[in-house]
């Protein structure tokens, strides 16, 4: 028997299916999490790897097959509350189907995007889901992908004039319900914060706010709306425009749920009540919304959702459910104005 051998000898998976009375491939698929292999021979063949010591290679395997089992993920930053959301989803969803999940963060840099995507073409992975970097404005990086049959799947932030898989949120449709939930409080002079408008979703939003302000016959005041990178230290500085210009705001429709807080921190600053003085919505409602003081009115992503659309729609390309390159898909997930104490009393 293989618990024979001697303590500093190589255990391999032919000594691991020889211990367990298994078949090569299927003790292979048992140590991948493969969905077709039952709980009870994956326990057992863990129990058996762990007691000879054995250590499987994932990459080693994906050489051998052409087939990893792995996704590649590439998202902004994994501290910013919506992609959490939406790696966990997928991790989630992916695990169901036996896949495993390499994650990248790009930190917003589109050459660190580029090395991350070079990172999983490395690791052999069979696809890649991405949330592109706020600057990424060059996609071809990602056509090269596809061109060696790597399926690329975009979701919130996507490309707008880039054929691809995409799986997006209804970001005007948020930014209308946001605008006229305020105007409905009686607020006239409403101001926005947004992100850079190079992003397809910032300017979606910028669009939602537009058009509302424009149903409810209201002036759109271009000296109370800024675009930029959405930090807590961008906001207050546009806080410090904003209240010092001529024209003062009664509300702000702020692109993130960080730039609403920001808002809220430099009006206690300034002893400006909300929300008597001043109205505040957010977007992505997550999961400081609900214990911020007062708490704070956003708009609701469903990043869950979108996560196990992404899995789900990447599964469907490699099991050739979806004819490569040919037939895109684009999914719009719904989103919901959670109403809260800055908006209203």
């Amino acid at each position: 028997m293989v618990c024979a051998l001697m303590k500093n000898t190589t255990i391999t998976i032919k000594d691991l299916a020889l211990e367990v009375g298994m078949s090569i491939s299927t003790v292979s698929r048992a140590l991948s999490n493969h969905h077709h292999i039952s709980e009870s021979t994956k326990a057992k063949v863990n129990e058996a790897a762990q007691k000879l010591g054995y250590r499987y290679n994932a990459l080693a395997a994906a050489l051998r097959n052409s087939k990893s089992n792995t996704i590649g993920l590439i998202v902004p930053r994994v501290s910013m509350f919506f992609h959490a959301a939406v790696i966990t989803s997928i991790q989630n969803t992916l695990h169901k189907y036996g896949y495993n999940v390499i994650i990248c963060q790009s930190n917003e840099s589109p050459e660190l995007e580029k090395e991350m995507l070079n990172l999983l073409h490395a690791s052999r992975v069979e696809g890649i889901i991405v949330s592109c970097s706020i600057k990424t404005e060059d996609f071809s990086h990602f056509s090269d992908s596809v061109n060696d049959g790597v399926p690329v799947i975009f979701y919130d932030r996507v490309p707008s004039n880039h054929p691809s898989h995409k799986i997006k949120g209804d970001e005007y449709t948020g930014a209308y319900l946001a605008t006229s939930h305020l105007i409905e409080q009686g607020c006239k002079n409403i101001a926005h914060i947004g992100g850079p408008l190079t992003s397809i979703q910032y300017k979606e939003r910028f669009e939602g706010y537009k058009a509302a302000l424009k149903k409810n016959s209201i002036p759109f005041i271009e000296e109370i709306v800024l675009f930029h990178e959405l930090t807590n230290e961008n906001a207050l500085n546009s806080c410090e425009k904003l209240f010092n210009g001529a024209i003062v705001p009664d509300a702000i429709f702020a692109s993130n749920d960080t730039t609403a807080l920001a808002v809220i921190q430099f009006a206690k600053k300034r002893h400006i009540a909300i929300p008597d003085h001043l109205k505040v919505v957010g977007y992505s409602n997550d999961n400081r919304t609900e214990i911020s003081n007062p708490t704070l009115t956003s708009v609701e992503q469903f990043p869950h959702e979108m996560g196990e659309q992404a899995a789900n729609l990447m599964m469907d390309i490699i099991k050739q459910k979806i004819v490569p390159g040919r037939n895109f898909i684009s999914l719009t997930t719904p989103v919901e104005l959670i109403k809260r104490n800055s908006s209203s009393n």
